[in-house]
């Protein structure tokens, strides 16, 4: 079973895009709300697992394999092409 981690600003309007589609297709999900601080370990740990420093960032974790996607829009594209 897959698992999806929602790394987020809980006022970010993009964030609140992703939710919408996650919600949408009917996808059950974790969100982590995250500080602002770029240089906060959690922030620095997403960007380096991501390669965006950018949130929204969704993490798909699988049979111990992890992917990250970065930005709104492709985190969107990924899961209108997947789910």
């Amino acid at each position: 079973m897959m698992q999806l981690t929602l790394y987020q600003f809980e006022d970010c309007p993009y964030c609140a895009k992703v939710r919408a589609k996650l919600d949408e297709k009917t996808l059950r999900y974790q969100t982590i709300n995250v500080p602002r601080d770029r240089e906060s370990p959690i922030r620095k740990e997403i960007a380096r697992n991501s390669g965006v420093m950018t949130i929204p960032v969704l993490k798909l974790t699988k049979d111990s394999q992890e992917q990250w996607i970065g930005e709104s829009n492709e985190i969107i594209a990924y899961l209108d092409e997947n789910f």
